[in-house]
């Protein structure tokens, strides 16, 4: 076997489409690209978004609601899980640290979801009512940060 006797497998390739070659060629004048429109121009890139001038999906479905941009999006932790930890003192960035929350710079509010029997210092962003209460039957402080 020699290298000039190598030769790709039957089917393997194909030729290229040589474009703008006569009318012989079948891909002459217009080269494939039809008559007129922004295909046939030089230049055109069909975006990923782009349906063909149809009125855009985001723009055929129907709007409701309201968004509100400055809802504060708070991070949640039962004091079950707290109860768990077995700390004396629990902070954003201990909670981050076990996996509870997964930052520490974002709020975190704690509901009150199972039993707290530790005496915990808690400081945190937000608190439920009953979480708060529960937290200081226990003989611990609930601290807003």
């Amino acid at each position: 076997m020699k290298l000039d006797s190598l030769t790709p497998v039957p089917g393997s390739t194909k030729n290229r489409k040589r474009v703008g070659r006569g009318p012989g060629s079948g891909l002459g004048r217009t080269s494939g690209r039809g008559e007129k429109g922004a295909q046939a121009r030089s230049g055109f890139k069909r975006r990923p978004w782009f349906e063909g001038g149809q009125m855009a999906l985001a723009r055929r479905l129907p709007k409701r609601g309201f968004t509100n941009l400055f809802r504060k999006e708070f991070q949640i932790v039962n004091l079950e899980s707290i109860e768990k930890l077995g700390l004396d003192t629990v902070d954003a960035q201990i909670l981050a640290d076990n996996g509870l929350v997964r930052s520490a710079l974002k709020p975190i509010k704690i509901l009150a979801d199972g039993e707290l029997k530790l005496k915990v210092t808690v400081t945190a962003s937000a608190f439920s009512e009953s979480a708060k209460e529960q937290i200081e039957q226990a003989g611990g402080a609930a601290t807003v940060q």
